[in-house]
């Protein structure tokens, strides 16, 4: 039943705002009807009121017209020539308010020097300044419309001034504020906008700088020194004398050429302020890791693979993440457990893929070796976003593990709760059950 109720709310409150954003869109044609539907009783009443009145030219042409009326039928059509028809044109044209007001104002002062009647023009003068800027022409209608309410309203000194700021100052006031509210806005609209553009060009240019003196520093620090690397690995390679020395040297050469390719690529893309896109070299895959393994082995670490579970077609970001991950994890034993046997396993669970490097205790303790601090937590971002855990921690021998589960079926994974969590010793151990 909560469900159910849940259920109506969502749908009448998606009713309500789809009929909420029709109504705004067209609020202001709805506004022209209303003012026109609204004042057509008042502009026939201020009609007939004006010629019973005496006020308005129309009297003096009605009392030379009396003779020529000599029937019913003929009282009728004067009826609905002289009162039906304008007051149905005045209403019409305040269809047209917000687009073609000058309509308006000529129906309006028609009205009020023929009948007497201010309605109309009280209307156009609210409503041109409430829509256009332009105050020449406000002054102009203001003037001939002080004309008129002087010929037919203005008996007297005080019936003028009161009827004029009744007929004239008071809708031209409450127009000029609504106008001026109006356009106010609009500038801080168009203000915060164009304030907002600006500060999106200033980070835009801001991340360029940064990318690029990046880049540079990239250039003059890290690709100098694999280039050096390089070339010495290279005259090694020419001038030793001993087989394993030379093949040795060869390795060293070619995964710096590798190396370099690589961070040309990612240079490229730092100072491509264009674009935001990855190179486009091939990007390694879990078929990549056998090449991988085999040039560990080839710089003398003992490595062992086992793959398990039913292999099947995985997603490329997938590939690439466990791939990245066997990659940080062989380097970071080669770095802290230099001589130690390294263990990676895979396996391919129905609805996951579980990567782990483990490593054995450390033969003899070195020199350690400079370190960064980010590869984890690089690594650890990686898999966060592909949706997965990643763990590392000590095993219980003293030897180091590193391991990642990746969804790979097509159900979202739930948020990882323990990413940014080390493994206790007890489940560090890489030969424990149930991994």
């Amino acid at each position: 039943m909560t469900t159910w109720l849940r259920d109506r709310l969502g749908d009448l409150s998606a009713l309500l705002g789809h009929n909420w954003d029709w109504w705004w869109q067209r609020r202001l044609r709805f506004a022209d009807w209303f003012y026109a539907i609204f004042t057509l009783p008042f502009t026939g009443m201020g009609m007939l009121v004006g010629v019973g009145s005496n006020l308005g030219l129309l009297t003096f042409l009605l009392s030379l017209g009396t003779g020529l009326i000599s029937n019913q039928w003929m009282i009728l059509g004067w009826g609905v020539l002289i009162f039906v028809l304008p007051g149905l044109l005045a209403s019409a044209t305040m269809l047209w308010r917000r687009t073609a007001p000058k309509w308006l104002m000529l129906v309006g002062l028609a009205l009020l020097f023929l009948y007497g009647n201010p309605v109309p023009l009280m209307v156009g003068l609210y409503s041109y300044p409430a829509h256009f800027s332009e105050r020449r022409l406000l002054t102009a209608w203001f003037l001939l419309g002080l004309l008129g309410v002087a010929i037919n309203l203005g008996q007297s000194v005080l019936g003028f001034v009161m009827s004029a700021i009744l007929v004239l100052v008071v809708p031209t006031i409450a127009g000029l504020w609504i106008g001026t509210r109006r356009q106010l806005i609009d500038r801080l609209h168009e203000r915060a906008e164009r304030l907002e553009r600006e500060q999106h060009m200033m980070a835009e240019q801001a991340i360029g700088a940064e990318r690029t003196r990046i880049a540079r520093e990239m250039h003059d620090v890290v690709a100098h020194r694999v280039s050096l690397m390089v070339l010495h690995a290279g005259g090694l390679e020419v001038s030793a004398t001993d087989g394993r020395t030379a093949e040795a040297a060869g390795l060293i050469r070619t995964t710096g050429r590798e190396a370099l390719s690589e961070l040309r690529g990612i240079l490229g893309v730092l100072r491509d302020e264009g674009t935001d896109t990855a190179p486009t070299a091939p990007q390694p895959v879990l078929d990549d890791l056998d090449r991988l393994i085999t040039e560990w082995r080839g710089a003398g670490m003992e490595v062992g693979w086992e793959t398990s579970g039913r292999v099947r077609p995985l997603p490329a970001a997938i590939q690439r993440t466990a791939f990245r991950i066997v990659q940080e994890g062989l380097t970071n034993a080669a770095k802290h457990a230099t001589g130690a046997r390294v263990e990676v396993w895979l396996h391919h669970g129905e609805s996951q893929l579980e990567v782990e490097v483990a490593n054995d205790p450390v033969r003899s303790p070195g020199q350690a070796p400079p370190r960064s601090g980010f590869g984890l937590t690089g690594l650890r971002e990686r898999v966060v976003l592909a949706g997965g855990e990643l763990t590392s921690g000590v095993c219980p021998d003293g030897g180091w593990r590193l391991r990642a589960i990746l969804p790979v079926g097509e159900e979202t994974s739930p948020e990882p709760n323990s990413s940014e969590v080390e493994e206790e010793a007890t489940n560090g151990d890489p030969h424990a059950p149930g991994r």
